[in-house]
């Protein structure tokens, strides 16, 4: 038989996890600059509310499909990752039975941050934006 080092596992404490949890949260409410686009209505606009932390009010958002807006970085996170819903796809099995699967990702809107990029030189270059 042979000899297994096992090392023990260190705990959080309620501390640590408090420390963690808060900063996390001040990093999520950092601002980040960036234009708002809404794939599933393109010019159109989005109202929600959003509320992260238990710590957070509510806060209510209306954003506008390619203007440049000021956001907490949590907010601009959530736009990017949560915001999609699944697209289906129909197919036969061997036997003819007809069977579902979620085959893609769709997104309703992103948020593409603008922090490296000169907002002076987009105002003369706008169309050149994908959309």
């Amino acid at each position: 038989m042979s000899n297994i080092d096992v090392t023990p596992v260190k705990k959080t404490t309620k501390d640590t996890i408090k420390t963690n949890l808060k900063f996390q949260r001040d990093k999520d409410r950092e601002k980040v600059k960036g234009i708002f686009r809404f794939h599933e209505v393109p010019g159109g606009r989005m109202d929600f509310v959003f509320k992260k932390y238990k710590e957070d009010p509510i806060e209510k958002f209306s954003l506008n499909d390619g203007e440049v807006y000021t956001l907490p970085l949590g907010v601009a996170r959530h736009l990017n990752t949560n915001c999609w819903y699944p697209s289906y796809s129909y197919k036969s099995d061997e036997q003819g039975r007809p069977s579902v699967s979620a085959s893609e990702r769709v997104r309703r809107c992103s948020f593409q941050s603008l922090e490296f990029v000169d907002i002076d030189g987009l105002e003369n270059h706008g169309s050149a934006l994908p959309r």
